[in-house]
């Protein structure tokens, strides 16, 4: 089983972005490339990086989960449903046909010393389906770019990162917003 959804990818190293800015953008990075895709009509989605980078309460170490949840929650107001979901939730979503925020952190999480490395130590992606493969969990998802490269499309055994995992849904209410996502 296979799902995959046809979401267009964004560079945190991307020009536009502000070079002070660019090694920690990966969280509102993140939010950009889901809310355009989500509902790209909303005035949010049409912020640039930079913008959305100070808006969120970005760090330079990051963007904190409770951070993204709540200020998302006050940018986006009532239409929207923002909050922490299981892997359960986040794959439901994908089966709805909605990406999910996935956080890799391998700092906070005090997982320093595990066995299995985690394909990111800290870092916020767009998480754009996911593959079954011999009863193996797989995700794909666009890793937000690279200072040498573009955001690409890539995929990762739930198995050997999902001590570090987290996920944020990103959800308009239908009654609400009807020509989103």
């Amino acid at each position: 089983m296979k799902v995959q959804l046809n979401v267009k990818g964004k560079s945190q190293y991307a020009e536009s972005v502000n070079e002070k800015y660019r090694s920690s953008a990966c969280g509102p990075t993140t939010v950009h490339v889901l809310l355009n895709y989500i509902c790209e009509e909303h005035e949010l989605a049409r912020t640039d990086i930079n913008t959305m980078y100070n808006l969120l309460g970005s760090t330079r170490i990051g963007l904190f989960t409770w951070r993204i949840v709540g200020n998302l929650r006050k940018l986006l107001g009532p239409d929207f449903h923002i909050a922490t979901c299981s892997l359960e939730e986040a794959l439901q979503q994908l089966d709805k046909g909605i990406p999910v925020a996935m956080k890799f952190d391998k700092w906070f999480s005090l997982q320093w010393f595990t066995k299995k490395k985690p394909l990111f130590n800290y870092h916020w992606v767009p998480l754009i389906g996911y593959e079954i493969v011999n009863d193996e969990l797989y995700f794909i998802l666009h890793d937000n770019g690279h200072r040498t490269r573009d955001s690409q499309i890539r995929k990762c055994k739930y198995d050997d990162n999902k001590h570090v995992l987290s996920f944020v849904k990103i959800e308009a209410k239908k009654d609400v917003s009807p020509n989103c996502k």
